[in-house]
């Protein structure tokens, strides 16, 4: 077990894996979840599994280009990301669409945007930049920090807010925090922060009446099982119904127009129910997998941006889906974000994947991981091409006896 933990490229094979796992288990949950839904509303089953497969293919090709990119396109990619994060939030307090108490979508025709999605990517990466300059430069001093990030951060919390997104709005809080923590930020300032945003999360929930009735719900969810714990109360029964192996794939009851947004906040019941207590501990065994191989990473690498880089992306990730089984088990208030790789929904996916292709391109970057690409030669991909008379450069080999020679496209 120690020999595998120690190859140069077990973090990159792991991230690969486990995101490859997540993937397949949320295509079938997403067909199996929104098949009533969509026959009933579309009229055909496959009709949101359809969109989500799209979604899905176009993200791969997005992992994909990511992950071979090299890292300063990344320290790049975060300025302008940024601006176009800011510009989508602003745009969508003014065009976007109110949903159940939130305002964070846009709608072009049959194309949804939630703009706050890319945001999460936008603010790692800048984050992660400003603060690698700042300790190249020798010039981390903590008063330093309120500009600009601590202002970036703010500006970009408060334009979620303004769109009611408290979940999303708690996420980049994850994502900041975990900027700060890998930095070496002192104790003090962590809770100066916490203090602000618990303070910035009451005025919020005392001031709007739909949040004030999720944590009434939270608390006692039976009690208000007829209004807003019916979501709550019909996710625990789906939880409770799977016992330990499940009804079994496709026999959900509840996702017959009993819980509300099955395919997409609650998936994770529709999982409980059909797969049992074991599909849902696979779960969570593949997201701690994940961010164990994220932190891996974070620290096996030295450069000072991907290891701030591949810690926000953890935080982000794994701490989305913390909040969202906790909100499906009421360990947690309910705040309407998706399971990452699982849930419905393309805004959410791409920008993820997108993530993940980053770090598998940072998991390149551990000690040895080049040399053992090297020595693994061509990919599948690269031999395909070959096959086909389009290969690359030609390779020199050496045969058993010794003798060089140079082999081509066949």
């Amino acid at each position: 077990m120690r020999e595998l933990l120690g190859r140069p490229l077990f973090s990159y094979y792991l991230l690969a894996g486990v995101s490859a796992l997540l993937m397949a288990l949320g295509l079938m949950m997403v067909l199996s979840a929104s098949s009533i839904e969509a026959l009933q509303t579309r009229g055909s089953a496959f009709a949101l599994f359809g969109r989500q497969l799209i979604a899905m293919l176009l993200g791969l090709l997005l992992m994909w280009i990511c992950s071979r990119l090299p890292v300063r396109y990344f320290r790049l990619a975060g300025y302008p990301l940024m601006v176009l994060a800011v510009l989508g939030l602003v745009l969508v307090l003014f065009i976007g669409q109110s949903e159940l108490g939130a305002q964070r979508w846009i709608y072009i025709g049959e194309l949804t945007i939630q703009p706050s999605e890319p945001a999460k990517l936008a603010f790692a990466l800048w984050g992660a930049d400003l603060l690698a300059r700042r300790a190249r430069s020798g010039t981390m001093e903590w008063r330093h920090l309120f500009i600009p990030l601590i202002p970036g951060a703010v500006i970009l919390a408060l334009l979620v807010m303004l769109g009611s997104d408290l979940g999303t709005t708690l996420v980049l809080m994850m994502i900041f925090l975990a900027l700060l923590w890998v930095v070496g930020a002192p104790l003090r300032l962590f809770g100066g922060i916490l203090a602000v945003a618990a303070l910035a999360a009451v005025v919020m929930i005392s001031t709007e009446g739909y949040r004030l009735g999720r944590v009434e719900a939270w608390l006692d969810p039976w009690k208000y099982a007829q209004s807003t714990g019916y979501q709550a109360v019909q996710g625990q029964i789906a939880m409770g119904s799977g016992g330990w192996f499940g009804l079994g794939l496709g026999s959900s009851r509840q996702k017959w127009s009993w819980i509300p947004h099955a395919e997409s906040d609650f998936i994770f019941s529709i999982i409980g129910e059909e797969l049992g207590l074991m599909g849902t501990l696979v779960v969570v065994a593949l997201f701690g997998l994940l961010g164990y191989a994220g932190l891996r990473v974070a620290v096996r690498v030295k450069d000072a941006f991907v290891r701030l880089a591949a810690a926000a992306i953890v935080a982000w990730i794994v701490g989305q889906a913390i909040v969202n089984i906790g909100a499906v088990i009421g360990v947690v208030p309910i705040t309407g974000i998706p399971l990452p790789l699982v849930s419905y929904g393309g805004s959410a996916l791409l920008p993820t994947l997108a993530a993940l292709g980053m770090l598998l391109s940072f998991a390149k970057q551990e000690p040895g991981a080049r040399e053992a690409l090297a020595a693994r030669g061509p990919g599948p991909a690269a031999r395909g091409l070959s096959w086909l008379g389009l290969g690359g450069p030609a390779r020199t080999r050496r045969p058993a006896n010794g003798r060089r020679y140079v082999k081509g496209p066949t």
